[in-house]
């Protein structure tokens, strides 16, 4: 009778140890409401951002300050999101982690606990106060990029993005906003005699 061969589990090597990638991990996860517009043109309605640099608290924070200084009542986590995947990026830069984690550590620490469990307006509070600072300024000049600067938002807003490639405005977007009731046909100029 053949003898099982145990087969030894290999870990990837990463050059990380548990400890280092537990430091620097964290996952922020979602769902997309049913019938948004995100959900209707997204594979999937849950979303999830997995950090390589940023801890939890820290991706949380700055979630939760990218919501409070651009707040949009029915914008989803998930393009809020991508300020943390950019910090998350740029924080691979020493100077510019040391940066955001004093930055995170002060906003919790005025908080007197997790900035982002605070309501809006103490949020909003807290960050004027640090309005002057290189952290806020860094956060906030990344959240107009982020933000704003991709399709999921291009989607939210009703923003057809680029069209020249398709033919330009005039057949894509020009006519579409839905957000404006429809001016009275006297005001047409060709309907005036």
């Amino acid at each position: 009778m053949d003898t099982p061969i145990m087969l030894q589990k290999t870990r990837p090597c990463t050059g990380l140890s548990r400890r280092e990638f537990l430091r620097g991990a964290a996952v922020l996860s979602g769902v997309l409401a049913a019938g948004s517009t995100l959900a209707m043109f997204a594979p999937s309605r849950v979303w999830a951002l997995e950090t390589a640099h940023l801890n939890q608290l820290q991706a949380e924070t700055l979630l939760a300050m990218g919501k409070a200084l651009y707040p949009h009542k029915d914008l989803p986590d998930a393009v809020y999101a991508l300020l943390v995947k950019d910090m998350d990026a740029q924080v691979a830069d020493g100077a510019k982690a040391k940066m955001v984690a004093d930055g995170v550590a002060t906003l919790n620490h005025q908080a007197g606990g997790q900035f982002s469990s605070l309501s809006l307006e103490k949020q909003t509070a807290l960050l004027k106060q640090m309005e002057s600072e290189p952290f806020f300024q860094a956060v906030r000049g990344q959240c107009v990029t982020s933000i704003y600067d991709n399709n999921m938002a291009f989607k939210h807003f009703g923003y057809e993005g680029e069209v020249w490639s398709r033919g330009g405005y005039l057949a894509h977007g020009f006519d579409d906003l839905k957000w404006l009731p429809d001016p009275p046909q006297d005001a047409n100029p060709s309907m005036k005699s």
